[in-house]
């Protein structure tokens, strides 16, 4: 399951959601704004997303990763709009047997959102200047 949300991600509902008798553990990655980035002061950002596109990449994410590690759930949600210091940006869990798969599964789908989905971040900084964040260490991927 891979979705768009224009609201705050209801983490805790997700985590129930992952719930599994068959599952050993569940692996959480949580992304969050952050105050400062390479030098700069942070007030906020903004996620665009090309919703249509963005949700059928990232359900073939999830599908690679289901192919990769086998035996899982996995759910990734990320936003859209303006979002504040320490807002959830994005979140991803992964219920697996076993903690390895988990934790790879789980690494696998953050790191393939950031660089397959049409998704662009636009910070705001204090001094009033904004700009449009590139990822380039993760196109190393």
């Amino acid at each position: 399951m891979f979705a768009i949300a224009a609201t705050d991600i209801a983490v805790d509902e997700l985590r129930l959601q992952m719930m599994d008798p068959a599952a050993g553990g569940l692996c959480v990655f949580e992304g969050w704004v952050r105050n400062e980035n390479e030098g700069r002061t942070v007030e906020r950002l903004e996620y665009e997303v090309y919703e249509p596109l963005a949700v059928s990449e990232g359900e073939k994410v999830i599908a690679e990763a289901k192919r990769r590690f086998p035996h899982l759930q996995a759910c990734c949600v990320h936003r859209s709009g303006l979002l504040e210091i320490g807002d959830c940006a994005v979140w991803v869990g992964v219920a697996a047997p076993h903690r390895d798969e988990a934790f790879k599964a789980c690494r696998y789908i953050i790191d393939q959102i950031k660089v397959k989905l049409p998704i662009w971040k636009k910070e705001y900084y204090t001094d009033g200047d904004s700009g449009w964040v590139n990822c380039e260490r993760c196109a190393n991927v």
